[in-house]
């Protein structure tokens, strides 16, 4: 009798134990408009802007859940499709859905942003999309245009909010120059800028960065629990690769380490076309151990790095053994994200003097890196010295003012 009431609660823990595991902290937008019975959109007609992230925390899609609750008339796709069907930088087609059998409009082809005929007869857009706190990720441009679209044509706009997988509490870059405006920095705020999707439309709604300073019908659907010092990873949450190169919520932090200068990518492999996209920074000519033992040396907080030596599958590099670092992030709530590959670019180039990888890339290349990095003031103060204390000013300049503004829509502590 003693070994069954044993057995029992051993069972009844190992149950709790399995039930608590796979209970998330945070309850997303989606689940939250869930509970309220769907009731900002019954009877209204709907347009639903999304990709494979859009799911509740047991992984079922948002097409599905709105297509059994309420009157969903459309679909629109960003980059990489409704159903993450194309490839980064792919036009998107306009098609149907073989789903559900609705109309999918294009989002990143002829149009970046819905125009009146694809909003013809609908009353709401509603946007659920996982983003990952970098600027030039295309999903929030995708966002912000839409809330124009939404404006001029005197529609609703719903936000249900997800996870910043950086946290709340990042905030890294500059703000973009007029003319360096683009759908990798659509508008003005830092590379790196501490809000979530909900967080961001309703700055971009109230402080007039909209086209012509309109302002959307705008309802942000907040999570519940989610708190600003949360990664990803203390969410509880099951993560959707957002695009193929982001397969981890943790390749959301070395985006913005890497990402800036791998526009460059003639120049310099980050890993993309290994199994370590944005994580590493390597060339045929680097020395692996110098340039490992450098970077060490300078204690940067919250990394540390080893030497790699790898071939690539594909992109630059490829078939060619290539040498250099891969980064490893210690810990997540204290690194500097932006800086690191302005740190290594300045100890490459000092190891490496005859070599510019801003020469070894093409004209393209360059110019894609100061449209990512919103200014071309960063790379020609750069290539004065290579010297990122240099550049670190320009950099910082627009932080403390932007935290001041944006910390008026904050939706959580």
């Amino acid at each position: 009798m003693k070994a069954f009431f044993t057995f029992l609660i051993i069972l009844f823990t190992s149950v709790t134990y399995i039930t608590n595991a796979v209970q998330p902290k945070v309850k997303l937008g989606i689940e939250v408009l869930q509970e309220r019975n769907f009731d900002i959109l019954k009877n209204k007609r709907v347009g639903l802007i999304t990709n494979p992230t859009g799911v509740d925390s047991k992984l079922r899609s948002t097409i599905d859940i709105l297509f059994k609750n309420i009157n969903l008339v459309a679909l629109f796709g960003p980059e990489h499709g409704v159903r993450g069907d194309f490839e980064g930088g792919a036009k998107v087609k306009s098609q149907i859905d073989s789903i559900t059998g609705l109309p999918v409009y294009s989002l990143y082809g002829k149009t970046r942003e819905p125009t009146k005929e694809m909003l013809t007869g609908i009353d709401v857009l509603v946007y659920d999309i996982q983003d990952i706190g970098s600027r030039s990720y295309t999903f929030i441009s995708t966002m912000g245009l839409a809330m124009e679209a939404a404006a001029e044509n005197n529609i609703e706009f719903v936000v249900l909010d997800r996870p910043n997988p950086l946290g709340g509490n990042i905030v890294e870059g500059n703000l973009i120059d007029e003319k360096y405006k683009s759908f990798v920095s659509e508008f003005e705020i830092p590379y790196v800028y501490g809000l979530t999707s909900g967080e961001l439309a309703k700055l971009l709604n109230e402080e007039g960065m909209l086209r012509n300073h309109e302002r959307c019908k705008l309802i942000v659907i907040p999570m519940k629990n989610w708190k600003r010092n949360m990664t990803f990873g203390e969410t509880g949450l099951l993560w959707v690769p957002t695009s193929p190169h982001i397969p981890t919520w943790e390749t959301s932090f070395f985006y913005a380490m890497t990402g800036i200068i791998g526009e460059l990518r003639d120049a310099v492999s980050i890993g993309v076309g290994y199994t370590l996209p944005f994580k590493t920074f390597a060339t045929e000519w680097i020395d692996a151990q110098k340039l490992s033992s450098e970077l060490n040396k300078r204690h940067l907080q919250g990394v540390i790095f080893r030497p790699i030596y790898y071939k690539p599958y594909y992109a630059f590099g490829k078939g060619s053994t290539l040498k250099g670092v891969q980064i490893f992030i210690t810990d997540y709530h204290s690194v500097k994200l932006t800086q690191i590959q302005f740190i290594i670019t300045e100890l490459v180039h000092k190891l490496n003097p005859n070599k510019n990888i801003f020469s070894l890339a093409t004209k393209v290349e360059v110019n894609a890196f100061d449209k990512v990095i919103g200014t071309n003031k960063i790379r020609l103060e750069f290539l004065k010295r290579w010297k990122y204390s240099d550049i670190e000013p320009i950099l910082k300049k627009d932080v403390d003012e932007f935290k001041k503004i944006s910390s008026n829509y904050y939706l959580y502590n």
